[in-house]
Parts: structure tokens; C-alpha cells; sequence
């Protein structure tokens, strides 16, 4: 069976964007409105723990800023989902696979990492 995990990111893309969002994370991370990316990326750089689990995964995984995730599922059907958000693509269509409510209630990259696994194994 197909499996693949979309990563979404609340953030346009763009070197610009990057740049704004990044700052942000690093003046104000209490106000920075992607808790996916402050999970996953220090201000200017991966987290090595999530970049080692996401290099390691034998799930191939997707990753997305808002803009490029809605131009590449563009779909009148496709429901309006909140951001961050992580999908699981299977054979029949996306699934929610974690909420945006549900990532920030994680505190670190590591909670991430833990949450990931065990909802992957639930899936087996």
C-alpha cells in the first residue's frame, strides 16, 4: 500500500518569506504562528535530532509551505485545512495525520519525533 506523510508548513515559500519568518522565530518565537516549523527548525537552521529522524525515515515524506501545498493539491474537493497540519497520503486520498492543535501541544522536536512514531505504528 502507497504511505507518504505531507508536511505543511504555516509559512509561504520564498527566500524573502524565509527570511521574515526567521527573524520572527528569533524576536518573537511567542508569536510565531507555525508551530511545525518552530518544532523542526531553530531560527536559522534543522534541528539535528529531526534532521536525522527525517533523513532516516524509511516513509517518504513531503515537505510544503502553505502556498506550494495549494497549488500542488489544488482541488475544488480538497478541504480547507488548518495550518500546520501533517497529511498521510494513502492509495484512496490525504488523512489527517496530525492537527495543527495537536502540534502545539508539543513542546520540542524530540515530542514530535515521539508523537510521529507512535501514530506511524498505529497505522501498521
Amino acid at each position: 500500500m502507497k504511505r507518504a506523510l505531507h508536511f505543511v508548513y504555516n509559512a509561504n515559500s520564498g527566500k524573502l518569506n524565509a527570511l521574515k519568518d526567521s527573524l520572527h522565530k528569533w524576536l518573537s518565537p511567542e508569536t510565531y504562528n507555525c508551530d511545525l516549523c518552530s518544532l523542526t527548525h531553530h531560527s536559522f537552521q534543522e534541528v539535528a535530532a529531526w534532521k536525522t529522524f527525517r533523513q532516516e525515515a524509511t516513509l517518504p515524506m513531503y515537505f510544503y509551505h502553505k502556498d506550494e501545498f495549494e497549488k500542488a493539491f489544488r482541488s475544488k474537493w480538497l478541504p480547507k485545512y488548518e495550518f500546520p497540519i501533517i497529511l498521510m497520503e494513502t492509495e484512496q486520498s490525504l488523512e489527517v495525520f496530525m492537527t495543527a492543535e495537536q502540534l502545539k501541544a508539543l513542546v520540542d522536536a524530540h515530542a514530535l519525533i515521539a508523537s510521529v512514531t507512535e501514530k506511524l505504528q498505529a497505522y501498521n
